[in-house]
């Protein structure tokens, strides 16, 4: 099936940035539209940009109507204020968002699930998720506890 497969490239990168992304974690997002990929990226060293700005800034207002595999759920909410990753999603039209697994982040989990749906998207989640949380371990024993 050809979401496993996207979902299989956007782990590839995500694995690709292995320890370059601290103190964020590694990502993978893969925009596909029409059975075509039409952007993919990876977190970018540092931990900026995250995989849905990086792929979505190659698109120029061409990702109406696609579908995004990202191999975790994209950010509700950025510490820094600009927009989320699932509000950027929002505004380019994407419309389903294909995820592995869920923020672990106290401050932010479901957060982005919330957005999307909220905003008429079709969201789905669980492909791929053991492969996918493999890449997030250092992150999620990282993690402050929400007090």
């Amino acid at each position: 099936m050809s979401d496993s497969r996207h979902m299989a490239r956007a782990i590839a990168m995500a694995t690709a940035q292995l320890g370059r992304t601290v103190p964020n974690p590694p990502v993978g997002c893969v925009i596909v539209k029409d059975g075509v990929v039409i952007a993919e990226a990876a977190t970018g060293d540092g931990g900026r940009p995250h995989a849905e700005e990086a792929a979505l800034a190659q698109l120029d207002h061409r990702a109406e109507g696609a579908t995004a595999y990202v191999t975790l759920e994209p950010c509700g909410a950025r510490s820094h204020g600009g927009l989320s990753c699932s509000q950027r999603l929002v505004e380019a039209g994407v419309s389903r968002v294909v995820f592995a697994c869920h923020d672990p982040s106290p401050f932010a989990s479901h957060l982005g699930i919330i957005c999307m749906s909220e905003a008429g998207l079709k969201v789905e989640t669980g492909l791929m998720a053991d492969e996918a949380a493999a890449l997030i371990a250092d992150f999620v024993n990282n993690l402050p506890v929400k007090s």
